[in-house]
């Protein structure tokens, strides 16, 4: 009997298994992790993850607060993607507060039928710049309990506009980084104040926008909700969750998405660090 378990063991540990098993050892923190090397696991993926995605950015299309406060709020339950495909007709028909405020609802919603959800977003969008008009002038407010006042504009909303038209740190708890910041275990929290404020106690506020961008394009792009591409993944040997994915890297690399697998990005209107990295821009609506 005990030769009979030998043998099976060493003809199934060719190389390539045989490393990828003690990868996956190697690859799962220690029980117990102490605050201080927890704050240093998280810190060394975000740095990491900087090297991987130097050219993170919001991927949302967008020229002015407004236009990003409106297009956050319309990327509710569907992809930037989408959203970027949807605003270029709204901006050219509604380019300020004062025209979008004063809309009629019908033509809007015709408008933003493609970004789901049309009829609420259209109150959203046009309750949020009626709001801008009759409380800031017409101005977005570069402030976080004024943004969260207005309609259909919650803190992650706020924190999106904060960090990235004012340049004001904020954590964007969205579903992305929510599932992975618990898959590192940086956190067992589910409710996103809570998240945000967890994950906030491990870096400088000055890392907080960069962070979330890392993040989330790596939930977007490698760390999939259902099918993660653990073996094409650049902090396998920091991720508690490695082996929860597809972990041979030949198979691996087929479920990257986005410039990671070759394809386009999100936006129409990238950032040229991103074209010149490799990135592709994202076809118009319509587009063959």
């Amino acid at each position: 009997m005990k030769t009979e378990k030998k043998v099976p063991a060493k003809k199934a540990a060719p190389a390539k298994k045989t490393a990828a098993a003690s990868a996956a050892v190697a690859k799962k923190p220690p029980s117990g992790e102490s605050r201080t090397a927890l704050v240093r696991r998280a810190r060394r993926i975000n740095r990491e993850l900087a090297e991987v995605y130097p050219y993170a950015h919001p991927e949302l299309d967008f020229e002015n607060p407004f236009q990003l406060l409106v297009a956050t709020v319309l990327s509710a339950q569907t992809t930037d993607l989408r959203v970027n495909q949807t605003t270029p007709a709204l901006f050219a028909k509604y380019p300020t507060p004062e025209d979008l405020s004063a809309a009629n609802p019908e033509e809007v919603e015709e408008i933003l039928r493609p970004c789901g959800f049309f009829r609420a977003k259209t109150r959203s969008v046009i309750g949020l710049s009626q709001g801008l008009v009759e409380r800031f002038g017409g101005e977005v407010p570069g402030r976080l309990e004024d943004l969260v006042k207005l309609p259909g504009v919650g803190r992650k909303t706020a924190f999106v506009v904060l960090g990235n038209a004012f340049g004001r740190p904020g954590i964007t708890v969205d579903t992305h980084f929510q599932r992975l910041v618990r898959r590192w275990q940086w956190t067992e929290e589910t409710d996103p104040d809570k998240i945000e404020a967890a994950v906030g106690a491990l870096f400088p506020k000055s890392d907080w926008t960069d962070l979330s961008h890392h993040v989330i394009w790596h939930g977007r792009r490698i760390c999939h909700a259902r099918k993660p591409a653990c073996g094409a993944c650049p902090i396998a040997p920091l991720c508690p969750a490695y082996g929860e994915g597809e972990t041979d890297p030949e198979k691996a690399k087929k479920l990257l998405k986005y410039e990671k697998g070759g394809f386009p990005g999100q936006r129409l209107k990238p950032p040229q660090a991103y074209l010149d990295a490799g990135g592709t821009a994202a076809p118009p609506l319509g587009a063959a």
